[in-house]
């Protein structure tokens, strides 16, 4: 790797968890949307670090691993389980419920720094991932929280996002293979179609729209739309992950 490819990729993975940390923060003083918005542009930065890494060549770097799972680990674990935990809004109908929002909150955590520890030790030689990718269980937090805690589109619905949240988290673990997006793959596309959407959905959304005016019914469209696509990841990412594994494997053998 060249030593400029190397800073770019590195100053990526800082950008990501310092993002991270600010959702972390946001959360904590009471405003999930920013913090939602921090996350998805981690993934963005995510993406980008590894996008640099490729890019420049050479050998993947052992550090560069350990500082990227770092990275995600708070912007993709600790962040997604303080969405979970922490709630301000509609404070009255979560407070029954918040010794169980704590627990998930941990549990979503430690499973993604789990699965991190994993990926970091020998995960990253698999042509697949095993089990779904922290940076997609984050996504379907933010998915979780927009439709049923903040702003709420379905109503907000305590026990449905405590049985939903860690069930997702539950497949970053599992041995199911789930595909690395790489280029000329379908769901590549269908997942860049899914972080725009979510993407159009949070950026009015921290204008506060009031219910049922033009930007708000834009947030809640958009969120269906990544909803969608985030079905779609987790139904057929496994099928394809296997084709994907089943073509590299002939290619070895006619190789």
């Amino acid at each position: 790797m060249t030593s400029a490819g190397r800073v770019g990729a590195n100053l990526a993975t800082l950008a990501n968890a310092v993002l991270g940390v600010g959702a972390i923060l946001y959360t904590l003083g009471g405003n999930k949307l920013w913090a939602m918005l921090l996350i998805g542009c981690g993934i963005g930065f995510d993406g980008l670090d590894g996008i640099l890494s490729r890019r420049a060549g050479g050998p993947p770097s052992p550090s560069g691993r350990v500082l990227d799972s770092v990275a995600d680990a708070i912007t993709f674990g600790l962040a997604p389980g303080t969405l979970i935990a922490v709630h301000t809004e509609h404070a009255s109908l979560w407070t029954p419920w918040n010794s169980y929002a704590l627990l998930a909150g941990v549990f979503i955590s430690v499973l993604a720094v789990g699965r991190l520890v994993y990926f970091t030790w020998r995960g990253w030689q698999h042509p697949h991932f095993v089990g779904a990718s922290t940076p997609q269980n984050a996504l379907a937090v933010i998915v979780l929280v927009l439709f049923f805690d903040d702003p709420a589109f379905f109503g907000t619905n305590p026990s449905f996002v405590l049985i939903a949240a860690p069930l997702l988290a539950l497949l970053m673990v599992l041995p199911i293979p789930y595909p690395k997006l790489r280029r000329g793959m379908s769901l590549r596309w269908v997942m860049i179609g899914t972080a725009v959407a979510l993407g159009i959905s949070l950026v009015p959304l921290q204008f506060r729209p009031a219910w049922g005016t033009p930007f708000f019914l834009l947030g809640e469209v958009a969120a269906i739309v990544a909803a969608a696509g985030l079905a779609a990841y987790y139904i057929l990412g496994p099928r394809a992950a296997r084709a994907a594994t089943a073509t590299r494997d002939a290619g070895v053998m006619h190789g």
